[in-house]
């Protein structure tokens, strides 16, 4: 006979985290303090362990977005779906803006006459957004290390000052959408609070990831806090997912 636990329906997402933490426990598994709560809610959502392994975050790249939407950040994303699991309630109780330009008649056409995505076109109408955000200096006081599970290896970053665009774009579908945004960058000196770059898929995926990932240092991107899922897992789930542990985090 099949025995099911009991579980008060209040209870439900405390148990889960309970048992994902149980499971790490078990697989020798330690996730930086910081870090862990993101971790947590991308393996919440999607049943898949796989994510403490290939979640990387740049320097001090958690606490800086959440300092950028402690402020009302503007979270641009890729699709409606982002759009749609982002939690309303937290996101105005900072003041935060959600948009998406995916649906816009105006970028579908332009994408037509470009032969270029929408995705494409999307950035560059959030580019235009940026520049007429009021820039947002994002300081971090602590000290604190790029996560690299994969590589188990990890550089000792102090706590820094730069600033930015209060933007931060979640991008959970479109690898055309982060190759857009690292030519912003480079070319047009964007410079959003943060990139989450979680898009899942075959064609260019991986590519468009380790292209935003592997510049991370350079001088264009200027210490541009980045999260990304490295391979070909991802979704607009994960997006939606890594945006809200951000927001419910800022309290703690």
């Amino acid at each position: 006979m099949i025995k099911f636990e009991h579980v008060e329906p209040r209870d439900i997402e405390r148990r889960s985290m309970e048992i994902i933490r149980e499971e790490l426990s078990r697989r020798g598994v330690r996730l930086p303090e910081t870090e862990a709560p993101v971790i947590e809610r991308c393996i919440h959502t999607s049943a898949d362990f796989d994510y403490y392994e290939n979640l990387v975050f740049s320097a001090n790249a958690v606490d800086r977005m959440r300092a950028a939407l402690s402020a009302g950040a503007v979270i641009v994303t890729d699709t409606e779906m982002v759009k749609a699991g982002i939690s309303k309630v937290t996101t105005a109780k900072y003041g935060c803006e959600i948009r998406c330009f995916m649906s816009d008649p105006e970028v579908a056409s332009e994408a037509k006459a470009k032969g270029v995505t929408r995705a494409t076109v999307s950035m560059e109408h959030a580019a235009i957004l940026a520049k007429q955000l009021p820039i947002t200096e994002i300081s971090v006081q602590k000290k604190s290390k790029e996560f690299i599970p994969s590589s188990n290896t990890s550089k000792n970053k102090s706590g820094s000052t730069g600033s930015f665009s209060n933007i931060i774009f979640a991008i959970g579908n479109a690898p055309t959408a982060l190759i857009e945004l690292e030519r912003l960058i480079r070319e047009e000196n964007l410079r959003p609070a943060g990139i989450i770059a979680v898009p899942v898929g075959f064609v260019n995926v991986v590519e468009a990831k380790e292209l935003i990932w592997e510049r991370r240092n350079s001088e264009e991107y200027k210490d541009i806090p980045l999260i990304v899922a490295r391979g070909r897992k991802g979704g607009s789930n994960i997006a939606a997912a890594i945006v809200n542990a951000l927001l419910y985090g800022i309290a703690d």
